[in-house]
């Protein structure tokens, strides 16, 4: 079987998007039914992700294509280029890592799209307008023309029920990101001029559904009322956004910019060393697809607050978690659920087996090989020639 995954983005550093297509092309690995792994990537990903991979095997190869970073340059690649380079490939199936413009009748092989979630209608203020609106056109033209649809929770699943014709739903299945406990950690903290301090951390893209705002209010609070340590410190892990500017206006304007780091491009272990050494893991959003924070910080065994929402209580039963509601008076439940787990020790790290790469890979591979018999003819019968820009 050779699989194509397409995680062609604008981003830089690793978002929750390029680490489940890493994730992706590491669990597959790990099935002998994969002859071939070919990951496509913009040449400013190309470092990243062959990082993140971090896999030497044979079957793996990591494209960087020739793209302009442009939107609507990236888009018309998925829509008129990727087409004849899976078939230069022999793919048997090609999987997209998020919806993109996708022409269906160009293709020799099935296609497969990952909906991480419903943003363009959950958090429209995460596109502005009318970006918006174009956002929501290229999930639908995504979602109709793909063969199938792989989404990352029930949560997302459920919602994009609640959205979409009968046509696009029966196309869904549910089947979790892979995630695993990183092998080590780093062996020093990624924070810059760190002398030992405590820290609570937030991992997020600057995002309004994030509620990072919210996050840095509940920290100021609790600082202003000397109910946490004076040299507390909050570290926020993650990509720039819509919601970076006003996150720096907040800092500067309650003098925090010295008790809050922003950090973001860090590696696995790096990031493995801050879920080992924080005193709790915060993740206040409004609405997630999946919660990949949450799920990482149980497997380090991480005191967490979160909020109260279906995703986060699809993980299961975790007793080093407190769950807060949203709407009115957040902020105070926050600082109370921060103050009431500060003094219950770390957990042992969880087991989560419904996110491991076994479970995960197989069910990927029977969706496939249910996709594949009525065009494994037609899609072998491609010429096999290197892409270029190949890495």
């Amino acid at each position: 079987m050779r699989i194509v995954i397409v995680a062609v983005s604008s981003t830089t550093h690793l978002s929750g998007v390029t680490r489940h297509a890493a994730n992706l092309v590491r669990c597959l690995l790990s099935r002998s039914e994969v002859s071939a792994i070919h990951l496509l990537v913009a040449p400013w990903q190309q470092v990243s992700l062959r990082e993140a991979v971090a896999r030497s095997d044979r079957r793996f190869h990591l494209h960087a294509v020739p793209i302009n970073s442009g939107t609507m340059a990236r888009n018309w690649w998925y829509y008129a280029d990727l087409p004849s380079i899976a078939a230069q490939l022999q793919a048997d199936i090609v999987h997209l890592a998020y919806p993109a413009p996708l022409n269906r009748r160009a293709f020799r092989c099935p296609t497969v799209v990952t909906l991480h979630d419903l943003y363009p209608y959950d958090v429209p203020t995460n596109f502005g307008f009318p970006k918006v609106l174009f956002h929501r056109l290229v999930m639908w033209q995504c979602l109709r023309a793909a063969d199938a649809i792989a989404c990352v929770s029930d949560s997302t699943r459920h919602r994009l029920a609640s959205l979409a014709p009968q046509s696009i739903t029966e196309k869904a299945t549910r089947i979790y990101n892979c995630v695993e406990p990183v092998p080590s950690a780093s062996s020093r903290s990624p924070m810059p001029n760190w002398n030992g301090e405590p820290y609570l951390l937030c991992v997020a893209q600057h995002r309004r559904n994030k509620n990072i705002a919210l996050t840095i209010d509940v920290f100021r609070r609790l600082l202003r009322q000397r109910e946490i340590d004076s040299s507390m410190r909050l570290v926020i892990v993650g990509v720039r956004g819509p919601e970076t500017p006003r996150i720096h206006r907040l800092l500067q304007t309650e003098s925090l910019n010295e008790r809050v780091v922003l950090l973001n491009g860090i590696i696995d272990a790096e990031m493995q060393w801050l879920y080992e050494h924080c005193e709790m893991l915060l993740a206040l959003s409004t609405v997630e697809g999946f919660g990949l924070p949450v799920a990482e910080g149980r497997m380090a065994g991480c005191r967490i607050v979160c909020s109260d929402i279906p995703t986060f209580r699809e993980l299961g039963d975790y007793a080093n978690c407190h769950y807060v509601s949203l709407g009115e008076g957040m902020e105070e439940r926050s600082a109370r659920a921060i103050l009431a787990m500060r003094d219950q020790p770390r957990g042992k790290p969880a087991g989560l087996s419904q996110l491991s790469a076994p479970v995960i890979a197989g069910e990927y591979i029977r969706l496939y090989q249910r996709l594949m018999p009525a065009s494994a003819e037609s899609s072998s019968a491609g010429l096999h020639q290197p892409v270029a820009g190949r890495g």
